[in-house]
């Protein structure tokens, strides 16, 4: 899984799905302050790219997770990658809303989602997991059990770990923060002044001035 975690940091590194700008820094919609800004629809242009990434979501789910029914996709940025996952291992899809729709049926889940289904999530990008706890939350008042969770990238905030923990949900990354901060140095993107930054900014983000 480490070898796999480096290889999809180098591949979102070499398409600017991910950016690290040490010296200068990013805003948030939340307000923060960062030397990263991860944005995995770009994976999406790219055929090699987008393709490795969907055949590491089906073995990582073939190795992680038990048997489920339905793959569900996190809106936006995870209905495309949910969708791909789910044709190449020939399971139904839907994907969740951050909040129900305030028109027509009023639907937080799109398509078909049968009670008592066994439900595999889609994610491209975990920060605090609220988002993508709220989706598990609708898929859970569906009368659905969640089996899982798998992203393609995570900062690894504690806050986030305690969520899901709280959640009892098992969260699988392809990639995180430690691997791209590793394969970024590694390959000279970055230099080792800067990774102490980036270490810090990764401890304290909410609170975090460059």
């Amino acid at each position: 899984m480490e070898q796999l975690s480096k290889q999809i940091a180098e591949k979102l590194l070499q398409i600017k799905a991910i950016k690290l700008e040490p010296a200068n820094h990013f805003t948030w919609a939340s307000g923060w302050f960062s030397p990263i800004y991860c944005d995995n629809r770009k994976t999406l242009s790219f055929p090699e790219v987008r393709t490795f990434i969907r055949d590491a979501f089906v073995k990582t789910i073939n190795q992680e997770f038990g048997d489920f029914d339905v793959i569900a996709g996190v809106a936006t940025g995870a209905i495309a990658q949910g969708a791909l996952v789910a044709q190449e291992m020939n399971k139904p899809f839907v994907y969740v809303r951050s909040k129900a729709k305030e028109h027509g049926m009023g639907n937080q889940i799109e398509g078909f989602l049968e009670q008592g289904k066994k439900v595999l999530v889609i994610e491209d990008l975990i920060s605090t997991g609220g988002s993508s706890l709220s989706a598990v939350n609708a898929i859970r008042e569906n009368n659905c059990e969640v089996v899982g969770m798998a992203a393609i990238f995570t900062y690894g905030f504690q806050k986030a770990v305690d969520s899901f923990k709280q959640a009892d949900v098992n969260l699988v990354s392809l990639s995180n923060y430690n691997a791209l901060i590793e394969q970024a140095l590694s390959t000279g993107y970055v230099s080792e002044s800067d990774v102490e930054l980036l270490k810090e900014w990764r401890m304290n983000p909410s609170e975090w001035k460059k």
